[in-house]
């Protein structure tokens, strides 16, 4: 990753040391410049999660919350979260270290049964990178990816279900499909019920996923579980990738839904740059 500017950051230590520069003709405070390729070790400092707490019967104190739910999104100028269907297209390397290292960081990585589908989710994968760090945190090897699906249209002969390297999850209501849970069972995925109807909730999802220890959470969508994780009040903190393009078209945008009574404002929380693509984090007001 190169040329990143940290614009600011009120909530992590800053990534790595640079000289202070002030824009040609600007009276704000400096930003720092880095012109260079940053490790992921820099790069997991920048994106660090709060402090949490680990142990599900521990009480929530104001200062280390219960646990914490990201999202990873990318979107085009123009407000496009993917073209001809994926996101890869409006994506880049920087923006391929940034996806790594936030899924080296979570013990949970949630997305929904069609962005599974269409962007041919596998397992994940330990990183040597980000070994010894996940062991100090008493991490598992690699983050659990979590399938939120109401229908259970899942193919459970994938290797996401068959061979991962920690179980995946299947997030759905107590409504589905008593065979197609018994199938994903068999698979070897762990079912958990987080609704009363055939969806799920997404309350009753984070904290379903807290109860086993999964705390620092992570969400990559796709638009409609996104959407439905803003309804709740449940995500704390949005990781967004702005790409320089424009696509046009009728391409989703980052997320998917009725639109709330009230917006719910976020605060500037760090911005990154490299080659045009911005690289920015909201959290929660």
């Amino acid at each position: 990753m190169r040329r990143l500017f940290p614009v600011t950051d009120r909530t992590a230590p800053a990534a790595a040391p640079a000289p202070q520069v002030r824009p040609e003709g600007r009276s704000e405070a400096p930003v720092n410049l880095v012109d260079r390729e940053w490790t992921l070790d820099e790069l997991a400092e920048a994106y660090a999660y709060p402090a949490l707490l680990t142990t599900p019967d521990a009480p929530a104190t104001s200062d280390a919350p219960r646990r914490w739910l990201r999202a990873n999104m990318v979107s085009t100028l123009d407000g496009a979260a993917q073209h001809d269907g994926r996101s890869q297209a409006i994506s880049s390397d920087a923006d391929m270290r940034i996806f790594g290292t936030l899924r080296g960081l979570a013990d949970v990585v949630i997305a929904g049964a069609e962005t599974v589908r269409l962007e041919g989710y596998r397992p994940a994968r330990a990183r040597d990178a980000f070994a010894a760090r996940r062991a100090a945190d008493g991490q598992a090897p690699a983050p659990a990816i979590a399938v939120v699906s109401a229908s259970l249209n899942l193919d459970f002969s994938l290797p996401l279900f068959t061979s991962p390297l920690v179980p995946t999850l299947v997030l759905t209501g107590a409504a589905a499909s008593p065979d197609r849970v018994r199938d994903a069972e068999k698979a070897g995925a762990r079912v958990i019920v987080a609704g009363d109807g055939p969806g799920v909730e997404p309350d009753r999802a984070v904290t379903a996923l807290a109860d086993l220890g999964l705390v620092r959470q992570l969400t990559e969508g796709g638009p409609r579980l996104l959407g439905q994780f803003a309804a709740a009040g449940v995500l704390d903190e949005l990781c967004l990738t702005v790409a320089p393009l424009l696509t046009v078209g009728s391409a989703q945008r980052i997320t998917g839904g009725p639109v709330l009574p009230d917006p719910e404002r976020f605060a500037l929380a760090a911005v990154l740059e490299e080659a045009g693509f911005l690289f920015t984090r909201y959290r929660r007001i």
